[in-house]
């Protein structure tokens, strides 16, 4: 299955349907049924003692699996979220921006499983970890 939509059009599609979130992500590599994305973490990221907030954590998670779809099906912005299992493994650097290593499992007509990685810049071991469920709407 090849890719529907590249990094610029996923980002443009990002910016004009959410512009709440428009500059918090960053596409860095996007193949097929997968993506790594970085979240620009920035003081509205952070908890009490500089570190990234758990809900910024799993936005990151959310939006990785909802672009590596997207990247496979095409602007299709109603697709969502069903389900999501996540591990909070470590505490992030202070400060630094997360990475995303996001890859489909499973890209069927109605539902889509992805599993992401994410990493605090400059350490090596992940912070944590995602398993997320996606509903594709019905075309037409």
């Amino acid at each position: 299955m090849a890719l529907q939509m590249d990094a610029e059009g996923l980002m443009a599609f990002l910016d004009r349907e959410f512009p709440q979130v428009t500059g918090e992500f960053t596409i860095e590599d996007l193949g097929e049924m997968r993506i790594r994305t970085r979240l620009n973490v920035g003081e509205r990221h952070l908890r009490p003692g500089g570190t990234v907030s758990g809900p910024s954590i799993f936005a990151l998670a959310d939006v990785s699996v909802y672009l590596a779809v997207l990247a496979m099906i095409g602007p299709v912005g109603l697709a969502v979220t069903t389900n999501c299992s996540i591990d909070f493994m470590r505490k992030p650097a202070a400060g630094a921006d997360l990475i995303a290593e996001c890859r489909l499992l499973k890209l069927g007509r109605v539902l889509a499983v992805g599993e992401v990685l994410i990493f605090s810049e400059g350490l090596e071991k992940p912070v944590a970890r995602a398993s997320m469920t996606y509903s594709i709407p019905p075309s037409g």
